[in-house]
């Protein structure tokens, strides 16, 4: 088996991200993480199975600055409830956060990040049995505490925590 390009490396979002907190001012951060994470192979196969989607995306807020692609950091749009939406919607969401690569991309494929046309296209051709009725939107506050309030997003729809994207109460804490 050939090994990658010298340049095909994981991108350290991680270090950034505290590197990034670190300027700010903050401390350094803990990460959660675990010694043993059990791998659970699907069930059935994929083509049998229903999924679902979760994202960072934000609900797009009119009047809070740059959210469109290549936008810089922008902290007012930060959504701070999980919130959850149609699967068969297409929602105005935007990324602008602070962990994703600006050099290597330019986040102006929206499919790259919510690819709810191309999962709806995998369940008509049959490798994807179905997809949720609903799609989850998960905070990225960098707190274990606020973005596990919910005690996992698979829950979110019956979750006080949680919110529609509609709601303005999702953007604020």
């Amino acid at each position: 088996m050939p090994f990658a390009a010298e340049h095909d490396v994981p991108i350290p979002y991680i270090q950034r991200t505290r590197d990034y907190y670190l300027r700010l001012g903050y401390p350094v951060y803990r990460w959660a993480h675990f010694d043993e994470v059990p791998f659970t192979p699907l069930a059935r196969p994929l083509a049998q199975s229903r999924l679902a989607l979760i994202t960072t995306a934000a609900p797009y807020q009119p009047g809070v600055g740059d959210q469109g692609p290549g936008a810089p950091y922008n902290a007012a749009a930060k959504f701070y409830k999980v919130y959850s939406d149609s699967s068969e919607a297409t929602p105005d969401l935007r990324i602008s956060h602070v962990g994703y690569d600006r050099v290597h991309t330019t986040a102006e494929d929206p499919n790259t990040w919510l690819p709810l046309g191309q999962l709806r296209e995998a369940v008509k051709s049959g490798r994807i049995g179905a997809l949720t009725a609903r799609f989850h939107g998960a905070p990225t506050n960098r707190s274990q505490r606020v973005t596990s309030c919910c005690g996992g997003v698979a829950k979110t729809a019956r979750t006080p925590c949680c919110s529609s994207p509609a709601d303005p109460s999702a953007t604020r804490p």
